[in-house]
């Protein structure tokens, strides 16, 4: 069984006292959803870059420990 709430709802369209209010929501054109999923794709792929390059890193850190041991 649910709970009642304890607060009563607020109107719409107000914001919280303390909280500032959302921006107003802004209809983008195809062009500019296009556009921005390209930025969010290259933002993604170049983290992905930085991680691939720090664990080859560490690979070659470890080869180096292997060629070490396997003189010994």
């Amino acid at each position: 069984m649910p709970l009642p709430k304890s607060e009563p709802a607020g109107k719409p369209g107000k914001a919280p006292a303390g909280k500032p209010e959302r921006k107003p929501w802004k209809k983008k054109t195809p062009v500019e959803i296009v556009l921005d999923q390209e930025e969010k794709l290259k933002h993604e792929i170049a983290e992905i870059e930085v991680n691939l390059k720090a664990k080859r890193d560490q690979l070659s850190k470890f080869e180096q420990a292997r060629k070490i041991f396997e003189a010994t």
